[in-house]
């Protein structure tokens, strides 16, 4: 069984509490957007629920109906923000060990700008 506690230091809890600042490209009462330090595209925004999830299941599994439909919303008013729903764009979550995730805080990755080619 893997370890269910939501660490309240990681970088993305530390940056909603104001201890880290992030450029803001979008923030509502769901969602804080900013981009990534690292970009693997032109476009390269990482989208993060203000509530204490660390991954896409935890935030499923415990998130309100509420906070999941605020969060969706937000993801496409950044993508529509950032003029992408036209060229196309990709959203990614990783997730766990496995799934190559680095920061226990539930959060996406909106990818765009270029043709991004195959998954993997």
């Amino acid at each position: 069984m893997t370890d269910t506690t939501y660490d309240s230091q990681n970088i993305f809890a530390r940056i909603l509490r104001g201890e880290i600042p992030a450029k803001k490209i979008y923030e509502d009462d769901y969602a804080l957007a900013f981009p990534d330090i690292a970009p693997k595209a032109p476009v390269h925004i990482l989208v993060i629920p203000k509530g204490a999830y660390r991954d896409v299941y935890d935030f499923g599994a415990r998130a309100g109906s509420e906070e999941i439909a605020g969060f969706a919303r937000a993801v496409s008013k950044i993508i529509a923000q950032e003029n992408l729903e036209s060229a196309g764009f990709r959203v990614i979550s990783n997730c766990g060990l496995h799934g190559g995730q680095e920061v226990p805080h539930y959060h996406v990755h909106i990818l765009g700008g270029k043709a991004l080619g195959a998954m993997i």
